[in-house]
């Protein structure tokens, strides 16, 4: 069986997280172990994208605890409201920040990453449980089609809870 294919970058990101969904669903869909799921997830779009970092932070004693991800060292905890994954927590909903630097506030894990997205996922009852954090090395890398993308691909992952 092959794991993932490589994506063609120069078709518009509609298309690209298109298929980067219907790999997360050929990689996770009949497995349960969830990881295993997510680790696979952090893989596949660090490595496809070519992101700087990409994991998961989950709510554990009214704080995110980091979860699986790729890239170098990360923050471990961090406090509702704190930084841009405690903000998104918070209000739960996709904050994109062009510039990390210009965040109020922002947790600087590295000072690499340059701009980030984060998007929360949900469970069934619509509470955030935890965020998708994705930094980037560039200047406004994400913008208004990464968002859509990615929260198609997280709307796939609430499923998982």
């Amino acid at each position: 069986m092959q794991l993932s294919k490589n994506i063609d970058h120069s078709n518009p990101k509609a298309i690209v997280y298109k298929e980067l969904l219907e790999q997360i669903k050929a990689l996770t869909v009949g497995e349960n172990e969830l990881i295993a799921n997510l680790g696979n997830i952090c893989a596949l779009l660090k490595y496809e994208m070519n992101w700087f970092w990409v994991g998961f932070y989950f709510v554990k004693n009214d704080e995110l605890v980091l979860g699986t991800f790729q890239g170098p060292l990360a923050c471990t905890r961090i406090k509702k409201g704190k930084g841009v994954c405690g903000s998104a927590w918070e209000r739960n909903e996709t904050i994109v920040v062009p510039n990390v630097n210009l965040f109020e506030g922002h947790i600087a894990c590295s000072s690499l990453t340059q701009s980030e997205i984060v998007l929360p996922i949900r469970n069934n009852e619509g509470t955030c449980i935890g965020v998708l954090d994705v930094d980037s090395e560039k200047l406004n890398n994400f913008e208004e089609a990464d968002k859509k993308g990615l929260e198609t691909i997280v709307e796939f992952i609430n499923q998982m809870f």
